[in-house]
């Protein structure tokens, strides 16, 4: 027997509770065909007509035949959202941040995806390390785009070694079968100093771009270093003349890639204009801002934002006293943001603390792992006001813990002080700000 996939709900007023199937029972078949996952199962729900087949809780099988409309939800849920086991990282890259987390800290912490089902569902860069033919024929064969990928390099035998893996030079065939098949692809680029920068760096651009526009987009971004690197592969942070380099290699990229193919293609991320003192770039240089969550435009999108929604303000005399807490990479905006405020609103007062992420050491210097017990440790006895805004991504997704397990109830008790979590916008800072929102 097949493979069988556990149903944990049935949507209200569904085909699914029509038919009684009921949370618990199993789906074997669609139309006689076996799924490896969800893929295989919404390409298959897309027919009028479908036959699934069906184990009830008691072990009775069900052939249940469906009318519906073209590509309509039956509405099932599954216990395994991705109706399949999560395939993890079988590299040892001599960056990898999981590599750099201490010990101690819960489990799904350490595991390490390079599932490109993963890619499609939520973003995830992939290696292709861990994909086979079939794998890629299922990409194309379902459109599933775009596909992220982290290429760091693309000289063959200099990828294996920044993998640890003797076979992670072998993925270009897949690359060249996706962009052949028109597959969208974005690419990452993690620049470790004196490794993949330089020429290098200037090789890998070269190459990826002969697959621009199919590869839309490649990001450059320092390597993240923790304090937690005893044993691991010797890496140095970047220095402020690295940054201006980095940049300007980039920058001349963009320049020619853009006549080219109306698109700049290769984006840096926002830490290296911090770390060379350079202003960011205007919105369109980022076409469309295709890597947000990489931490590519990010800074100066909230700029725009902010900017746009106090000008639509009218300042009045209403009263406010808040604070921010945030990552030192951040800190800077948050005080111009505030400061800007306070012109059109001068009784709007908000004080912004830099957090220093003493956990995982100060080279990182990102809002999203600043940790519970930082925050505590930083903000305990300081002047709060009545409320304390933090960003959202300092949480677990859909949950109210830090990366270090403290909930945020601890913390607002401890503190004494409300803690309110906003999204990374700058139109939303403005309004949570002023509106108490």
């Amino acid at each position: 027997m097949g493979k069988k996939h556990k149903i944990d709900l049935i949507k209200q007023g569904s085909i699914a509770e029509e038919m009684e199937i009921e949370s618990g029972d199993f789906l074997l078949s669609i139309n006689g065909q076996q799924m490896e996952d969800i893929f295989d199962y919404q390409y298959l729900c897309e027919d009028e007509n479908i036959v699934l087949e069906i184990e009830k809780v008691n072990g009775e099988l069900w052939e249940i035949e469906i009318e519906k409309d073209e590509d309509e939800d039956i509405g099932l849920i599954f216990a395994d959202g991705l109706m399949a086991d999560y395939k993890s990282c079988r590299n040892k890259c001599i960056f990898c941040f999981i590599d750099q987390m201490p010990k101690g800290m819960r489990e799904t912490l350490y595991f390490k995806d390079d599932d490109s089902r993963l890619s499609f569902l939520q973003g995830n860069y992939v290696t292709l390390t861990n994909m086979s033919e079939h794998d890629i024929d299922r990409i194309i064969k379902y459109r599933l785009s775009p596909i992220n990928i982290s290429f760091h390099t693309t000289n063959p035998e200099l990828r294996c070694k920044m993998l640890n893996n003797r076979f992670a030079g072998d993925i270009f065939p897949f690359v060249e079968k996706l962009y052949n098949s028109g597959i969208t692809m974005n690419g990452q680029i993690v620049l470790c100093k004196g490794i993949n920068d330089g020429d290098q760096l200037n090789r890998s651009i070269d190459d990826l771009s002969k697959y621009a526009p199919v590869l839309q987009s490649v990001s450059v971004v320092p390597v993240g270093l923790t304090k937690y690197r005893d044993g691991l592969y010797p890496l140095e942070p970047f220095s402020k003349e690295d940054a201006l380099n980095v940049l300007s290699l980039i920058h001349s990229w963009q320049d020619r890639l853009f006549k080219k193919y109306n698109s700049h293609f290769i984006h840096a991320g926002d830490e290296w204009y911090i770390l060379a003192e350079k202003d960011f770039p205007d919105g369109s240089s980022y076409d469309g801002y295709l890597q947000l969550e990489n931490g590519v435009g990010m800074a100066r999108l909230f700029k725009d934002e902010f900017e746009q929604a106090l000008n639509e303000q009218t300042g009045d005399s209403r009263k406010v006293n808040c604070s921010i807490a945030t990552g030192v990479l951040a800190a800077p905006m948050m005080r111009e943001a505030a400061k800007r405020i306070k012109v059109k609103f001068p009784n709007v007062n908000v004080k912004v603390y830099t957090i220093k992420n003493d956990f995982f050491g100060d080279k990182i210097t990102v809002a999203g792992l600043i940790t519970g017990q930082d925050l505590l440790a930083q903000l305990s006895g300081q002047d709060l006001g009545d409320r304390l805004l933090l960003t959202k991504n300092m949480l677990r997704w859909g949950e109210t813990v830090f990366l270090d397990d403290m909930l945020t109830e601890e913390l607002e008790n401890k503190l004494k002080t409300p803690l309110q979590f906003i999204g990374l916008g700058g139109e939303e800072l403005l309004n949570s700000i002023i509106e108490n929102i």
